[in-house]
């Protein structure tokens, strides 16, 4: 059984607020959000638009800056981090996956995969390796240009190039977005057992009560604020959920 002093926190925010503009015209996409992310756990974001889920998941990862309040990754704030800072640890301890797979067509699904690592100047772990293509049946596409590749298997691909480094938190926005049912459901198949089998902590932002039944817990958000959670989702106890909020 799993106890609470187990579930470790790989991301917390207190009292997160982000506000922008200025004056008349101020926006504040978040109010106050204070929520923890356990390691080796699945955690979905849902709200409406407008809700302030992307403005979290990029305060989170440290895409964007909060206004007020803390943002940690492990036991690192994010606040007192300079510009160059934040880059070596969204490139060491950070993986993304992105709706628009933001693979470079120039290179092959092996040169992408292992993009953040010769970023940092280091060499994958071979074992690891083998662990991630297999998993996710890139073997024999390897060599492979993502024109060359279905969308699905562009995204399986963007999924490598996220955990190749192991990092900390895998951040996911929208990963099924372009994809079709089939091939969203092997994505998030995968994003399920990276955490199952490989201690993975992912934190994705969906719109989709499909997409949200594959994680562990489903936290949502309204105007800005941590609205309410759900834990062992299922597509329709989150659709009834949304409809309540």
């Amino acid at each position: 059984m799993t106890t609470s002093t187990q579930l470790l926190s790989a991301v917390a925010t207190t009292d997160l607020v982000k506000v922008y503009g200025s004056g008349d015209t101020a926006v504040r996409a978040l109010d106050g959000v204070t929520a923890a992310f356990a390691q080796a756990q699945f955690t979905a974001i849902m709200g409406p638009s407008g809700s302030g889920k992307s403005t979290l998941m990029h305060c989170l990862a440290g895409l964007d800056t909060a206004t007020a309040g803390s943002v940690r990754i492990g036991g690192t704030e994010l606040s007192g981090l300079s510009d160059k800072q934040l880059t070596l640890l969204r490139r060491q301890r950070v993986g993304f996956v992105f709706q628009s797979f933001n693979l470079l067509p120039t290179l092959t699904a092996a040169q992408n995969i292992r993009l953040p690592l010769d970023l940092a100047g280091t060499r994958p772990d071979q074992g690891w390796w083998d662990k991630v293509i297999g998993s996710l049946g890139l073997t024999g596409r390897l060599s492979h240009r993502p024109a060359e590749l279905s969308g699905g298997q562009q995204q399986r691909v963007a999924c490598a190039r996220a955990l190749i480094s192991r990092p900390d938190v895998v951040f996911a926005d929208e990963p099924t977005g372009n994809l079709d049912s089939r091939s969203g459901g092997e994505v998030l198949d995968f994003l399920r057992t990276s955490v199952c089998e490989l201690g993975q902590t992912v934190i994705m932002v969906t719109h989709d009560p499909v997409a949200a039944s594959y994680s562990d817990r489903v936290i949502f958000l309204a105007d800005g604020r941590l609205h309410s959670e759900l834990g062992s989702p299922t597509p329709q106890s989150v659709l009834d959920h949304l409809r309540q909020a």
